[in-house]
């Protein structure tokens, strides 16, 4: 008999809604909470080491504990890259000022990988790779709730059409407006795909005007 062996974990395939939406203008959904690793910082995401740093200690952690959990019985697909994005004036994101950006760089955890694995897997991380940003990595935890969520197709200069469309004419359409932190979820990897063929998903909660 052929031993049946249940799929990795895919948090793309498990919350489609969040993580493969099809709908290319803004619509409203619920985000149930979310826990993930997370790193801060602040500058251009094209040039600042600190950016780079920390996307490669949340994958060499992400990988640790993926590793550990599949060790476990309990196989799971790494998650894609996501990034929180604010700044004390909003203003520079539409005039795409990158250097005055701060941001959270994120990557999803399911609900059974606990606390004390994920502080585990950075103290193996540490110890094999000795990143300098691996002693960022931190717990995040987000309750986004209601957000108004499309999918971009493009470059990542070319969000700024349909952002502005949101705050100018969307969100006051339905009386509603912007709370917490712009988010968004990177479902291409910019060093493969063309600038034209990317896919993010635009993400941005919202509460009543």
């Amino acid at each position: 008999m052929t031993e049946v062996h249940a799929a990795p974990y895919d948090v793309k395939r498990e919350l489609r809604a969040l993580y493969a939406p099809k709908n290319r203008d803004w619509e409203l959904l619920e985000v149930p909470p979310q826990r993930f690793l997370a790193v801060d910082g602040s500058g251009d995401p094209n040039t600042a080491p600190a950016y780079a740093e920390a996307v490669e200690a949340l994958y060499a952690v992400a990988y640790t504990l993926k590793f550990a959990s599949k060790r476990a019985g309990h196989d799971l697909v790494v998650g894609p890259l996501e990034g929180l994005w604010y700044a004390d004036d909003a203003s520079v994101f539409t005039a795409r000022d990158k250097t005055a950006w701060s941001w959270t760089m994120l990557i999803g955890q399911p609900d059974w990988v606990s606390d004390a694995q994920i502080q585990e897997a950075v103290a193996v991380a540490r110890a094999k790779k000795n990143l300098p940003g691996i002693d960022r990595v931190r717990i995040e935890r987000l309750d986004e709730g209601r957000c108004a969520q499309l999918l971009h197709v493009g470059s990542y200069d070319d969000e700024t059409p349909a952002l502005a469309r949101l705050h100018g004419e969307v969100l006051p359409g339905l009386g509603l407006r912007e709370r917490g932190r712009h988010h968004e979820v990177y479902l291409g990897d910019p060093r493969r795909t063309a600038p034209e063929k990317l896919k993010t998903v635009l993400r941005q909660p919202v509460a009543p005007a």
